[in-house]
């Protein structure tokens, strides 16, 4: 889910504001702080193998969030009126003081017990969690040039590198498969932005049941605009002065408040949230001294081949981006309430339910793991509580799958630890049985030779190794809460006084 980047010294990427003055334009290089170690004449060489730089940025244009249209993005980011029943909005699952996420296994849209209250804690009011997906970070969604969403069901029909869809034909859910949607939008981002007002159990709620997706958002566009059908149905509506600064023109609601120019402001808030200087990318750029021991042997497994005595990770997670932005079956546990996918509807098919071709079954989206350590809990589903539960996943699927079902873990993960252990463990009844399909499924792909990654031989040091280097992979401003105070407004109730000012489960302002 995602409703739907820093140009300080906390990020990277050019601003359009075009200010060469501008701090923060690329991330931090320096000059080498340490002599070199034979291990780091190693990871050297293999750095250059595989021709990582240290800016995963480089060349991409973003929006400077000080300017008006992603300030406008933000307010409508954080805004309930959004939300089909006035309960939710697009912050509700993606707050920059969480990574981008909700810290949540799978996500609580509409129907909160308490719709202010994000992170942990946050549950249904019938306690049935609906939303059958985690919710991927909306930090650094300008990078993507492929597809959004886990199964890509916002995609780029001719990708280029570094113009997250710009340029080219996108297709959405709005369009048959293959085809483009000539209301997608500029960007990917743009494009993603027009959906999650559309789900049911993430955004829409109760409104116009049975109407399609484009009523949905004409009627949303107009209780903004405060025109139409959606006329007087705020309290208080401020929204027409920010559109028309924003877009820079005096035109009224009714032709500036649309459903096109609201999914345009998102994205550009979206896309101004970039975080890539990351003490990995200051070491690639020279500073011997800006990662440890244990994460150099980390990042020497992860880009070392499995056949040559490494981990494999680069196969996948490869290049600045740390991912090949494809699909590939790796079977996590299949836990959740399903997509509707299987006999029981429990199930969750991935890529193939937006391709209809079997070789994508259980197949989901390479995720970038830049940041990856502010956005637990991980998987499509969200069953890794740990970025070690992750990694251990690799050295036997099969294995680690199956004592996951065994003893029940999905028990314990946070969201749901606190619910009796009977009434949880009755949550997923099928999970054994998708979660087996799955690894079928992988195990096929194996056998076929596509591309997957064996068992990884390594024990628990190199493990922890793994996750000290991808503990490397976070950008300084993006887990400092003062830093992303940049992307999160004033607490003044915003233009509509339907703002989501959020609290954590101890009540604590996020």
């Amino acid at each position: 889910m995602m409703c739907g980047l820093l140009l300080s010294a906390c990020g990277g990427g050019a601003s359009d504001t075009g200010d060469p003055g501008d701090p923060g334009v690329t991330p931090t290089t320096v000059p080498p702080t340490a002599t070199a170690t034979p291990l780091d004449q190693q990871l050297r060489a293999r750095i250059d193998a595989v021709n990582l730089s240290a800016n995963p940025a480089s060349g991409v244009v973003v929006p400077d969030i000080d300017t008006a249209l992603p300030q406008l993005g933000m307010r409508l980011f954080f805004s309930q009126s959004l939300g089909g029943d006035l309960d939710s909005a697009c912050v509700s699952c993606h707050h920059p003081a969480l990574g981008g996420a909700d810290e949540l296994s799978l996500s609580v849209g509409v129907a909160a017990i308490d719709p202010s209250l994000l992170g942990q804690g946050r549950a249904p009011v019938d306690g049935v969690v609906r939303v059958p997906r985690n919710a991927p970070s909306s930090f650094n969604v300008a990078l993507m040039d492929r597809a959004l969403f886990v199964d890509g069901r916002v995609e780029s029909l001719t990708p280029t590198a570094g113009a997250n869809g710009a340029g080219g034909a996108i297709r959405t859910p709005d369009s048959a498969f293959g085809t483009p949607d000539p209301n997608a939008g500029d960007t990917l981002t743009a494009a993603q932005a027009r959906f999650p007002v559309t789900s049911t159990d993430e955004m829409r709620g109760a409104l116009l049941p049975g109407a399609d997706n484009d009523a949905v958002r004409v009627h949303l566009a107009q209780r903004i605009g405060n025109y139409g059908a959606g006329q007087g149905k705020l309290p208080v509506n401020q929204w027409l002065p920010l559109f028309q600064s924003a877009f820079n023109t005096a035109a009224p609601a009714d032709q500036l408040v649309t459903d096109s120019n609201i999914a345009t402001a998102i994205a550009a808030y979206e896309r101004s949230q970039l975080f890539v200087d990351t003490p990995w990318s200051r070491y690639i750029g020279g500073d011997l001294t800006a990662i440890s021991d244990p994460a150099k042997r980390g990042a020497l497994l992860f880009f070392t081949r499995a056949d040559e005595g490494g981990a494999g990770c680069g196969a996948c997670h490869r290049g600045d981006l740390l991912s090949d932005q494809n699909f590939h079956t790796v079977a996590f546990p299949q836990i959740g309430p399903g997509k509707g996918d299987g006999p029981n509807g429990t199930d969750d098919f991935g890529r193939e339910r937006e391709s209809g071709n079997p070789a994508d079954f259980y197949a989901y989206r390479t995720p970038s793991l830049l940041n990856v350590a502010l956005t637990a809990p991980y998987g499509h589903d969200g069953a890794y509580a740990t970025l070690s539960d992750v990694v251990r996943h690799y050295r036997n699927p099969n294995s680690e799958v199956r004592n996951y079902l065994d003893r029940e873990r999905w028990c314990q993960l946070p969201q749901f630890a606190d619910l009796p252990h009977d009434e949880c463990a009755a949550l997923y009844p099928d999970a054994r049985v998708n979660s087996q399909a799955a690894l079928a499924k992988l195990q096929a792909d194996r056998d076929a030779g596509v591309l997957t990654i064996p068992n990884i031989q390594i024990n628990d040091t190199q493990v922890a190794e793994l996750v000290a280097f991808l503990e490397s992979l976070t950008d300084d401003c993006a887990g400092d809460r003062r830093c992303v105070a940049r992307w999160i407004p004033p607490r003044d109730g915003g233009p509509d006084h339907e703002q989501l000012d959020a609290v954590d489960e101890q009540g604590r302002p996020l």
